[in-house]
């Protein structure tokens, strides 16, 4: 195969007309030539840390959409199916990932469950871990969460990130918001990377003691804005990366949206695409080309580094992307679960007090962290109630694994004048959670999900939307398109029901993880992220 275009040699800052030289899946030859095509060939685009399973779709759903986009590689954690499953988890992520050409590299979860304090379906000891980090299908030790730990000195975390450096893989880090002597001893432990960082100052020190910073922009945490900047002194030690990504924004855009966005602010584009395309690569030793001689032919070519709209995708010489047309095919897929609760009364979410003051989360629109706030409750015939004046509703998180009490808080933000919503795409156990306007519309939106076997849905009264999530309660068994259809029906039916937010439902998913401060609900209770401990509903 010869191909001819604009060639973008990103390292060495130069753009020139030549012609491409591909035999059975490798570059042979890299030549310039004058031609009159005026389009651009580069390397691909990479995710540099991304959780699958929250685009709600199987990894090769995933890759016939991604490929559009020009991302040729994900680092990927599959800490999410595996709180559901365990290490097979794991195991079926690869398993699936393999069946289609999008070169997915996968680590093995460092945190399962993440902590003690909620419920999981699976387990992953320093054992287990040893077992996946010697597989040569796991690239990477991913983030660790548990900081708290590494900070503390916990034999079962020091094992973990002991087996990784055993086997020369990188660590991956989570960190929200520690620095000084902490984020030191953190680093010092091995811990080479974080996603975390929602300040430009809190990246700024990270980046200085030699940190390299993940600049996210998900479908709910979106740090683009308060880090973007740091690029143009700091391009040789960042990297792009979406980390929850639902089915409807993956349609429309992938790490190319970023390029775009940050060309847009006047950084330069040799600088960009370091980020976007080399950095990872180099990071995680991925099996990925760079667009070299002898390296495989995983490139894409675009129509200008404005906008960086991709006419092809190629992986391993393969043209798996042309035009908005995906060459991904189809294979088929189980769908594993772990499901296993029992229809819930509307008397299970009613809760009895008289308590003046209450802790309320207060969700943040595109972040993952919340604060705490103290408000009156609403009270009616002596039970604490949803207050949808004030924007105080109910939220309830119920164990999916086996039948118990669900837990109940309350949460501000999410706007609900009637109904409820519901998902069991909860980080990072995958309970389901609910927040609604009323006892029985939670308790209907949690049967929903109980009756499918997971999925996320909207109610009210008669009415109601859901897709179905039966891949572990967490991913669809349905064509990407069409999930993603899905996904948007029912999203905007809760903004219907009120809800401001952009993306309700990935916001939702998020209230329940105890790792990113402040106030969280977990299966077993309210939860502060910054003391590490339970805390009480009453003030």
């Amino acid at each position: 195969m010869q191909i001819q275009g604009q060639i973008v040699d990103i390292e060495n800052k130069r753009i020139y007309p030549g012609e491409i030289v591909v035999e059975n899946g490798v570059i042979v030859s890299i030549t310039e030539k004058e031609h009159n095509v005026k389009s651009y060939i580069l390397p691909g685009f990479i995710d540099a840390h991304i959780h699958i399973e929250s685009s709600m779709l199987v990894p090769s759903e995933f890759a016939k959409i991604a490929v559009l986009h020009g991302t040729v590689g994900t680092i990927s954690d599959p800490h999410e199916i595996a709180n559901v499953l365990g290490k097979e988890g794991v195991y079926y992520m690869i398993d699936n990932g393999r069946e289609v050409p999008l070169k997915f590299h996968f680590g093995a979860p460092s945190c399962v469950p993440a902590t003690s304090f909620e419920t999981a379906g699976g387990i992953i000891d320093s054992e287990e871990i040893k077992e996946l980090m010697a597989s040569p299908d796991i690239f990477y030790l991913s983030e660790m969460m548990n900081y708290p730990g590494v900070l503390f000195d916990d034999p079962e975390v020091l094992k973990k990130i002991q087996w990784a450096k055993h086997f020369g893989k990188p660590v991956d880090g989570h960190a929200p918001g520690l620095r000084g002597d902490a984020i030191r001893k953190y680093i010092s432990a091995g811990i080479s990377t974080d996603h975390e960082c929602f300040t430009f100052e809190e990246a700024q020190e990270k980046l200085s003691l030699g940190m390299k910073v993940i600049v996210r922009e998900g479908s709910a945490a979106k740090n683009f804005e308060a880090l973007i900047d740091l690029l143009p002194e700091h391009y040789q030690n960042m990297m792009f990366c979406s980390d929850d990504k639902h089915p409807d924004d993956l349609i429309l855009g992938h790490i190319n949206s970023l390029c775009a966005r940050a060309v847009a602010k006047g950084i330069d584009v040799f600088k960009v695409l370091q980020v976007a395309c080399i950095n990872p690569v180099k990071h995680y030793k991925m099996n990925v080309g760079l667009l070299k001689e002898k390296d495989t032919a995983d490139f894409i070519v675009v129509d200008d580094l404005i906008h960086f709209n991709v006419q092809k995708t190629y992986i391993n010489g393969d043209l798996v992307a042309e035009n908005g047309i995906s060459f991904v095919n189809p294979v088929a897929f189980e769908t594993p679960n772990n499901f296993n609760i029992t229809i819930k009364e509307t008397s299970d979410f009613e809760l009895s007090g008289t308590a003046s003051k209450i802790r309320v989360i207060e969700a943040l629109e595109g972040q993952l962290i919340t604060n705490e706030l103290h408000h009156s409750p609403a009270i009616k015939d002596g039970k604490l109630v949803s207050d949808t004046e004030n924007d105080i509703l109910k939220m309830a998180v119920v164990n999916r694994y086996y039948d118990a009490a669900p837990a109940i808080a309350f949460i501000k933000n999410f706007g609900l004048k009637k109904g409820a919503i519901a998902s069991s795409v909860a980080h990072d156990c995958h309970n389901i959670i609910a927040v609604g306007t009323s006892d029985a519309e939670i308790c209907k939106a949690v049967n929903l999900l109980v009756e499918n076997k997971g999925g996320i849905c909207a109610v009210n009264g008669s009415e109601s939307k859901i897709l179905p999530l039966p891949v572990a309660g967490i991913m669809s068994d349905k064509d990407g398109w069409q999930a993603g259809r899905l996904y948007q029906e029912i999203d905007t039916m809760a903004k219907a029901l009120g809800s401001p937010l952009k993306a309700p439902f990935m916001t939702l998913s998020f209230m329940a993880l105890l790792v990113i401060p402040d106030l969280k609900l977990s299966d077993k209770g309210l939860f502060s992220g910054n003391t590490f401990s339970f805390v009480d509903l009453e003030v």
